[in-house]
């Protein structure tokens, strides 16, 4: 039997939303204070998903300001398709509230953004028979609206608000047959994070609760997979059901870590007595009757097209200045628009660390400035490779703290800068830059992190550091780790960049 792995789509990608046009499948995940926002996926089975570009790509549809926290900006998105065109809504909790921006084609160009008139987070949207949209938001309140011009023509009604559990969020409202199925997330999005559901005859009410809520949920369980919610439902071409959720890997000892952020996971759906039935969530499942693998992404960016690829993200923005493919041909160059990491308002572009353990390098010409790489989950929360004045350090910032780790003198560049995140308890089989043999981390957290720098004549290993304060247990927030490569003084060009899995 042909089985799948979860997550289908690793690293930090919550809130996932899904709609089916035909034999195609396309996916929308919260992207928080990241620009471009809104990362879309697309699949032709469910399980293998490539990423296809970003809903919000131009500053204009996404206005971050400078100063925004952390963990703000662009919640839970909402993607559907109705009447030849793709609509997906969302929040911006940096400011303006609720959204809408369309499209005829999943790869864009996405209209500007057309705001509604309704408060509150997780804006769904569907449509009756005779072309009624409905919009229903965290709460639950329903509304009726008019999609191209966001205003809203009756409500917010209150129809439903789950089972008494805090946090009711992440509407969804779906037909099926003579039934409006009104499903959403509570009991808040971590331990007791779980997935319920209603039905009526009209999408005004009144609802009936399913009759075993939550239909899923893995608080209090042992199971691998923990905070399993915020859940949206499609029907395959074949007739059968799927929900795609999020939910979080843990790893360490208790409290137990995660750093990856929320990722998101496929489980079969079956119905039962006209309810729809779910879980438990495993790490592998009967696949779907469809199966369509796709090429996996390319391990390494040689920076020679003509536009970053879709998967690099940056802090807020990422202003013209501060970046460019085409002063060095073949090198991405980074132009520093703040002095730290530690504030908003620098330059890094990064990638969602996708996997436990993984590896990643770059090769840097810093020049005369300074810049490196940095694993991070906030301002306060980071560890940076550091190359300036021809010496290569490791800093820590964790909360109020700011420590350097450890420098080593280093040529003149191009230098090759490595990151090695292992959650195994091996110690390197290495020297360090100070001549000892370099130890291995064994603590109770989730994970190491090992730096160290190629200078073409040796490889200096400077430091490895314990990952639990790079997680969400000790960061808080919504999101997970982003590596990424920054420069905090003049101008610095990166020949490539290299992120893989690390063999088992």
């Amino acid at each position: 039997m042909r089985t799948y792995d979860n997550p289908v789509i690793p690293g930090f990608h919550p809130d996932p939303s899904v709609c089916r046009v035909g034999e195609d499948y396309y996916l929308v995940c919260s992207s928080f204070e990241y620009f471009p926002g809104v990362p879309l996926f697309h699949s032709r089975d469910l399980v293998h998903w490539r990423l296809t570009g970003n809903v919000l790509d131009r500053p204009g549809q996404l206005p971050l300001p400078d100063d925004l926290p952390a963990s703000a900006g662009i919640y839970a998105p909402t993607i559907r398709h109705h009447d030849g065109r793709f609509h997906v809504i969302t929040t911006n909790v940096a400011g303006g509230g609720n959204f809408l921006v369309t499209a005829e084609r999943p790869e864009g160009p996405w209209s500007d953004p057309v705001w509604i008139d309704l408060p509150g987070i997780d804006p769904d949207l569907a449509w009756d028979d005779d072309g009624t949209c409905w919009c229903a938001v965290a709460g639950v309140g329903l509304a009726r609206i008019d999609p191209r011009t966001g205003k809203v023509l009756e409500g917010p009604l209150k129809v439903w608000s789950g089972t008494g559990m805090q946090h009711p969020e992440a509407p969804h409202l779906y037909r099926v047959g003579d039934w409006w199925y009104l499903m959403l997330a509570e009991g808040g999005t971590a331990h007791g994070h779980s997935v319920s559901i209603a039905r009526a005859r009209s999408p005004r009410g009144p609802y009936e609760p399913a009759p075993h809520n939550p239909i899923l949920s893995h608080r209090s369980t042992d199971q691998p997979i923990q905070c399993t919610g915020h859940a949206d439902l499609v029907q395959a071409a074949d007739g059968t059901w799927w929900m795609l959720l999020l939910g979080t890997r843990p790893r360490g000892y208790f409290p137990e870590f995660h750093v990856l952020g929320r990722e998101t996971f496929l489980a079969p759906v079956r119905w039962v007595d006209g309810w729809p039935t779910v879980g438990p969530v495993h790490e592998s499942h009967p696949a779907p009757a469809a199966w369509h693998p796709v090429p996996p992404e390319p391990d390494r960016d040689d920076f020679d097209a003509p536009a970053l690829a879709p998967y690099w993200i940056s802090p807020r923005s990422r202003p013209d200045g501060s970046w460019s493919l085409s002063r060095r041909p073949g090198w991405l160059t980074l132009t520093a628009t703040g002095d730290s990491l530690d504030r908003p308002g620098h330059t890094l572009v990064g990638r969602r660390q996708q996997h436990p353990d993984c590896l990643a390098a770059a090769r840097v010409d810093p020049g005369s400035g300074r810049a490196g790489l940095s694993v991070r989950l906030d301002e306060a929360h980071h560890y940076d490779l550091e190359i300036g004045g021809g010496v290569a350090s490791v800093v820590a910032r964790i909360g109020p703290v700011r420590q350097r780790i450890a420098e080593h003198p280093v040529p003149p560049g191009p230098l090759t800068l490595h990151v090695e995140i292992r959650t195994s308890e091996v110690p390197p089989p290495t020297v360090t830059a100070a001549g000892g043999q370099a130890p291995g981390l064994r603590s109770g957290g989730p994970d190491a992190i090992a730096f160290s720098v190629e200078t073409g004549e040796r490889t200096l290993h400077l430091a490895e550091l314990d990952g639990r304060y790079l997680s969400t247990q000790v960061a808080t927030g919504f999101t997970g780790r982003v590596i990424g490569m920054y420069a905090t003084e003049g101008s610095a060009d990166f020949d490539w960049f290299d992120y893989r899995p690390r063999p088992a």
